[in-house]
C-alpha cells in the first residue's frame, strides 16, 4: 500500500510538472502569436487584442502560477512570491484597462455600439472583476486595512474569486477568437490551437488553486 501511494504521488507530481510546463508554454506562445497577428501600432484597434492577450494570457497566468509548487520561483518565500504575484497582477490590470480604453475609443471613432457582443460584454465584466480582485489583493498585502474577516478567510475568498475571474478570462479570450476580426486572420488548425491555449491554462489554474486549498484543508483535519 505504501509503495502504491508513493507511486501515485510521483505520477501526480510528474503530471503536475508537465501540465504546468505546457501552460507556461501555451501562454507565452499565444501571446507571441497575437503580437504577430495584431501587429500592434498599425491601427488603433491593433493595440486592443495585443494588450488584452498580454494582460490575461501572459501576466495573469504567470501571476497565478507563481504559487505553483513547481514554479521557477519556488525557492522564494511565500511572502516574496506574493509580492511577485501582486506586481504581475498590477501589470495585467494596467494592460487590461488600457486595452479597454482603446477599444472604447475605437468604437467612438467608428460610431459603433459599445459592448454589443458577448465578447464585449464578458470582456467588460472580466476587467471590472480584475479591478475588484486587485483591490482584494491589497487587503492581503496590508491586513490592517480590513479586519472584519480573518486573514485565512480573506485568502480563501481571494483565491475563490480569483479562480472565478480566471474562468471569465478564459471565456472572454475564447469569445474573442470567435470575433469577425480574429476568424478573418486566423483559420484552420491554427484557430483550434489558439483555442487550446486558454482552455489548457484554465484547467491548470483550476487544478492548482483547488488542490492548494484542498491540501491545506486535509493537512489541518
Amino acid at each position: 500500500m505504501g509503495q502504491s501511494a508513493d507511486s501515485d504521488t510521483r505520477v501526480h507530481r510528474t503530471l503536475r510538472v508537465i501540465s504546468g510546463a505546457f501552460a507556461h508554454l501555451a501562454a507565452l506562445a499565444f501571446t507571441i502569436f497575437m503580437i504577430y497577428v495584431s501587429k500592434p501600432g498599425t491601427t488603433l484597434f491593433s493595440w486592443h487584442p495585443f494588450l488584452m492577450t498580454l494582460a490575461f494570457s501572459f501576466f495573469m497566468t504567470e501571476a497565478i502560477m507563481v504559487f505553483s509548487p513547481d514554479s521557477l520561483l519556488g525557492s522564494l518565500s511565500r511572502k516574496s512570491r506574493a509580492r511577485v504575484h501582486w506586481a504581475l497582477q498590477l501589470l495585467a490590470l494596467l494592460c487590461a484597462l488600457l486595452g479597454l480604453g482603446i477599444i472604447y475609443a475605437n468604437k467612438v471613432l467608428q460610431e459603433k455600439p459599445h459592448f454589443s457582443t458577448w465578447h464585449g460584454f464578458v470582456g467588460l465584466v472580466t476587467v471590472l472583476w480584475t479591478v475588484v480582485q486587485n483591490l482584494g489583493g491589497v487587503t492581503l498585502l496590508y491586513p490592517k486595512l480590513l479586519q472584519r474577516w480573518t486573514l485565512a478567510t480573506r485568502k480563501l475568498y481571494h483565491a475563490t474569486s480569483g479562480l472565478l475571474g480566471y474562468l471569465l478570462v478564459s471565456g472572454s479570450l475564447m469569445l474573442g477568437m470567435c470575433s469577425l476580426w480574429f476568424t478573418a486572420n486566423v483559420t484552420g488548425i491554427t484557430w483550434y490551437l489558439c483555442v487550446l491555449s486558454p482552455a489548457l491554462t484554465g484547467l491548470v489554474v483550476m487544478n492548482q488553486v483547488s488542490n492548494a486549498y484542498l491540501y491545506r484543508k486535509r493537512s489541518q483535519s
